[in-house]
C-alpha cells in the first residue's frame, strides 16, 4: 500500500471503513464480530478504527473478512495445488485526514492467512483504490485483545518494509510476499476483531 501525502511523518495510509469520529478506548470490545461460518479453519472477522501515533487526528479504519482456504491458489513451480496458508475474503481500508480533507481508500482480495493464538497475519491484493495500483499486495496483522487489553492492528507500510535504494530511486518500499506483515502495533479504539486460530493443515498427497 502506498501513503497519500497528508502530513505527519510524510504519510497517510490507505485504510478501513469510515464511521463517525468521537470514539473512546472503552469502545474497543463493544461489538466483537461473530464468526460467520463455523468450521475448522482459521479466520479473522471484524472492523475497527485504530489510533495511529503519527496521524493522531486522522480517522483510519480497517474492515476484514478473511478465512483460510488451504491449497486453493495454485502457484507455478510448486508440486502442490497451493499453500497451506492460502485464504479468501476481503479487506477494506480507509483513511480520512481532517487537516487535508482527503480520504484514501482501498478494497483488496485476501490471498494468505496464518494464525497463532489470538493473532492473525494476512495479505491481500488491491482490486480497487483511489491511491494504490491494482494488483499490489499489502500485509496486515490483527491481534484480538485479552481481558481489558485492546485489539491491535499492524500494517506493512508507512513505517516498515523499507530498504536503501539508489539516490535516483524514489520508492524505498519493498515488495510484500504472502502473509508478510509486522507485529500488530496500533490499538483499536472503536470496533473489534475476532480471530479464530487453527493449526496448519497436513500436506495433501502428491501421488497419482
Amino acid at each position: 500500500m502506498r501513503f497519500v501525502s497528508l502530513g505527519a511523518v510524510g504519510a497517510a495510509a490507505v485504510l478501513a471503513g469510515i464511521i463517525a469520529a468521537g470514539t473512546a478506548p472503552g469502545d474497543a470490545h463493544a461489538a466483537r464480530t461473530p464468526v460467520k461460518k463455523p468450521g475448522k479453519v482459521a479466520s479473522v472477522h471484524g472492523a475497527g478504527r485504530i489510533a495511529y501515533l503519527y496521524s493522531p487526528h486522522d480517522d483510519i479504519r480497517f474492515t476484514v473478512d478473511a478465512q483460510a482456504a488451504p491449497f486453493t491458489h495454485h502457484m507455478p513451480g510448486l508440486p502442490l495445488p497451493g499453500l497451506p496458508t492460502d485464504a479468501k475474503g476481503t479487506v477494506t481500508i480507509k483513511h480520512y485526514s481532517p487537516a487535508h480533507h482527503v480520504t484514501g481508500w482501498s478494497k483488496a482480495r485476501v490471498d494468505c492467512l496464518v494464525t497463532g493464538g489470538g493473532t492473525a497475519t494476512l495479505t491481500a491484493v488491491v482490486e480497487e483504490s483511489n491511491v494504490e495500483k491494482r494488483g499490489k499486495r499489502f500485509g496486515l496483522s490483527i491481534q484480538q485483545g485479552r481481558g481489558a487489553a485492546p485489539d491491535r492492528v499492524g500494517f506493512g507500510w508507512d513505517i516498515v518494509n523499507f530498504e536503501p535504494r539508489a539516490k535516483d530511486q524514489k520508492d524505498l518500499e519493498s515488495p510484500t510476499g504472502t502473509c508478510m506483515a509486522p507485529a500488530p502495533f496500533a490499538p483499536v479504539i472503536k470496533g473489534a476483531f475476532t480471530v479464530r486460530h487453527q493449526e496448519l493443515p497436513p500436506l495433501p498427497s502428491t501421488r497419482g
